[in-house]
């Protein structure tokens, strides 16, 4: 890969064949009208972001949503084709079960797709049902089975914690099906669910998750995982050796990245920017040449420098010994080693809690959204980690 620090791009895909009960992100199943000009309207940004604004080679991209797979292949290549990239640039792309069949899958490798994510949820039909997924168990042992034989060697699977319904049996029967697959996923994302105002979940109490389920099952998670060659990577993700999300990696090290499309979130150097958020205002901002920005911010040396310890925190990697102070409240959630405060899995689970014990030069903070938002760097993310939060979508 050539010289010089990580750059991103990200790309949000707002289509959707149907929306899941827990979703409250920038997504929409009834305006696959506009695929084709919302694609000519990204590739326009992109020209402005790689000309006018000096936007380098990105040495990742990542297609969320939404549902990218949702797009035809031949769209998404298109997009991904005008996306300077440097030589051997990872390139991730979301993808429902239902759509992973082989032809897509062949035309996105063709093209320089690297990696798959697929999002699966859970393999148990009842939990699935729950969430509002459309997809079934067969479906997702099937994609699974299409993307090892599509030729990638990286690929992910999302699973969520919490579903109506769920047991700890379910639980354990949805990350054995997953670890028994002939190919099993070497990327493996575990995110709690979130109950979201003004979705369907939020309108059904009896469908809430509990918060010390959640709990007890992530701990299960991780021994399972770890047990089957897997470390944590960040709070909410596990990975083999050598298949670590470099994508990701750039929002956890606080890097630059360049978001494309409706809610797409960007960041340069501490300035953060967010586009208009429906894919309507989005194509006809850009058809009538007008800018796309929704909203900006720009943070201090000092909101910098705690959000950059902030995130390196959920991380494996955590944070020097002098960023935390030594405190009672803080013994059995964080192990000291090599100079380094790294969170146990008992942290993670309280992970918010510890991050306000951080310690910078000075007294400013940034709040926990705009921390989830540099975090998540992007409009579509899925669900959040046990302490986790979401960006904002503009």
């Amino acid at each position: 890969m050539s010289a010089g620090p990580p750059y991103g791009v990200y790309v949000h895909i707002p289509f959707c064949r149907a929306r899941c009960d827990y979703c409250a992100f920038a997504t929409y199943t009834d305006r696959d009208h506009l695929m084709e000009s919302y694609v000519a309207a990204c590739l326009v940004e992109l020209a402005r972001a790689s000309g006018a604004e000096g936007m380098p080679p990105a040495s990742s991209v990542f297609f969320g949503g939404g549902t990218p797979s949702r797009l035809p292949a031949d769209l998404l290549v298109e997009i991904l084709e005008a996306v300077p990239k440097r030589p051997g640039a990872e390139v991730t792309v979301e993808c429902n079960p239902e759509d992973a069949d082989p032809a897509r899958l062949a035309a996105y490798r063709a093209a320089g797709v690297t990696r798959i994510s697929l999002g699966v949820q859970s393999t148990v039909p009842h939990v699935l049902a729950g969430l509002g997924r459309r997809h079934g168990s067969d479906q997702a042992v099937e994609a699974a089975r299409a993307v090892a034989g599509a030729g990638f060697e990286s690929w992910s699977m999302d699973l969520i914690i919490g579903g109506a319904g769920e047991t700890d049996a379910d639980w354990e029967r949805s990350l054995d099906d997953v670890l028994g697959l002939e190919s099993p996923p070497p990327h493996l994302s575990a995110y709690s669910l979130t109950v979201e105002p003004g979705t369907p979940l939020a309108a059904a109490p009896d469908r809430h998750p509990d918060d010390d389920t959640q709990a007890g099952r992530y701990e299960q998670a991780d021994r399972i995982l770890s047990r089957n060659g897997y470390r944590w990577e960040e709070i909410s993700n596990w990975a083999r050796p050598g298949h670590e999300c470099r994508h990701n990696g750039l929002y956890w090290d606080q890097g630059d990245y360049r978001g494309i499309g409706s809610a797409a979130h960007s960041h340069r150097r501490g300035r953060r920017w967010w586009n208009v958020r429906t894919p309507d205002r989005y194509v006809a901002a850009v058809e009538a040449g007008r800018p796309v920005l929704s909203g900006e911010e720009v943070l201090s040396d000092e909101q910098r420098r705690f959000e950059a310890l902030a995130l390196s925190l959920r991380t494996r990697l955590g944070v020097p010994l002098d960023a935390l102070p030594d405190h009672p409240e803080l013994e059995g959630l964080v192990d000291h080693s090599g100079g380094r405060a790294v969170l146990t899995v008992r942290g993670r689970l309280l992970a918010n809690a510890v991050t306000a014990r951080l310690r910078t030069d000075g007294p400013a903070r940034v709040g926990a959204q705009a921390v989830g938002a540099a975090a998540a760097g992007r409009a579509g993310a899925r669900a959040t980690g046990p302490a986790g939060t979401m960006p904002p979508d503009a």
